[in-house]
């Protein structure tokens, strides 16, 4: 029953917005009607204003030199739509933002059923195709007239810079208690049952700044000091479990002075949360340590943005899936454990269990990304057999 051209177009659609991350108010406004006309009961929640205030924040904690924290807002998206048969509700959820570069995106399709971007660009698979095979789902229940149980739909702002969008929503409005997230690369039928803790931090060093060719020895480097803390530092894969990554530093004011000021960011992931807390302590002690030693203080900054979770193969909500799977002959269900954050940490975090599924996206996050019409053809039928 699903409409191949139909859900493609849908896709060349979505992908004409220009809705990188803290942009998606003209996606979210066409999103909003849209489902309105497919019948569903929908909410635009505040989360755009509070991310705006939380970037102003920011902006100013860092002098002003992130990213800028003007312009239009838009929430999150929740819709409802009730069910027609006894059952429990099931959420259906993908995010409306997209990586960079993702401004003025061309659809390409390939002979062979290949849709890319023209290579100056992402495509915008990455969640596109998961809200394209949302909405053909839900057009073919409505044309249909098919028999279903609840459905909810949550379509989020800010996924890609850890889920920023998710974890202001209001969980206490969602009926479901299983979920299913459109947001994983792969073949169809690959699915994520655990994903790990996220921890970002930040460590603003200060030393001494002196005249770096006439009296270098009456400053304290704080570029010096990060470095030598870097060095001590286990970074990479320092586990079966976990990684720790040093992203950015900053610092110095000129070729000639003793730098002063030194900023170092980074991240932890870990699929136990004791884990990325017993890394955390590792670094704030390595640096802690490196400045003391040099005559120089240091304060590190840190905070989970999204928290570990682990789905049991046995549950529900991948039995169900894998029923599904099994009625449209699609094969076996993959089951992974993904080093990535997504929206489904918070719904985890928040009593509903949710898992990953694959919406046949690949190479994302690079202008490589594509995805096969037969692909997303089969999200959208798996999304309406697990309505039914």
């Amino acid at each position: 029953m699903i409409n191949r051209n139909r859900v493609l177009e849908q896709f060349r659609t979505l992908a004409a917005f220009d809705s990188e991350s803290f942009s998606e108010q003209e996606i979210a406004a066409y999103l909003e009607r849209k489902l309105r006309e497919l019948g569903l009961f929908v909410i635009q929640d505040d989360a755009g204003e509070k991310l705006l205030h939380e970037r102003k924040a920011d902006g100013q904690k860092a002098g002003g030199k992130s990213r800028p924290a003007e312009g239009k807002t838009f929430g999150n998206l929740y819709g409802r739509l009730e069910g027609t048969v006894p059952g429990a509700a099931v959420l259906f959820s993908a995010h409306m933002d997209t990586v960079a570069p993702g401004k003025h995106k061309k659809v390409v399709e390939h002979a062979d059923g290949k849709i890319t971007s023209d290579g100056t660009t992402v495509l915008g698979a990455d969640d596109l195709t998961g809200i394209a095979a949302i909405l053909e789902a839900l057009t073919v229940i409505r044309e249909n007239h098919l028999p279903h149980r609840e459905i909810e739909v949550l379509f989020t702002v800010a996924e890609e810079p850890y889920c920023r969008g998710a974890s202001v929503f209001d969980f206490s409005k969602l009926h479901a208690k299983t979920a299913y997230v459109l947001d994983l690369d792969g073949p169809i039928g690959t699915v994520a049952n655990a994903a790990p803790s996220i921890v970002q931090f930040r460590v603003e060093i200060k030393g001494k700044s002196a005249h770096a060719g006439f009296e270098p020895e009456k400053g304290v480097s704080a570029i010096a000091v990060a470095a030598e803390a870097i060095s001590r530092l286990q970074l990479g894969r320092v586990d079966e479990f976990s990684t720790v990554n040093i992203g950015t530093i900053h610092g110095g004011t000129g070729k000639n002075v003793v730098p002063e000021l030194a900023v170092v960011e980074g991240e932890i992931r870990s699929s136990k949360a004791e884990g990325a807390e017993r890394i955390l302590e590792k670094v704030r002690q390595t640096f802690l340590e490196a400045a003391l030693g040099a005559g120089a203080t240091a304060s590190v900054l840190a905070e989970e943005m999204v928290s570990a979770y682990h789905v049991c193969e046995e549950a529900e909500v991948i039995r169900r899936y894998e029923e599904v799977l099994k009625s449209l002959g699609y094969g076996d269900v993959t089951v992974v454990q993904t080093f990535g954050g997504s929206d489904n940490n918070a719904l985890n975090q928040h009593g509903i269990e949710g898992i990953v599924i694959s919406n046949g996206m690949h190479q994302v996050h690079t202008t490589q990304e594509y995805f096969y019409l037969e692909e997303l053809k089969k999200s959208a039928e798996i999304v309406v057999g697990l309505s039914l």
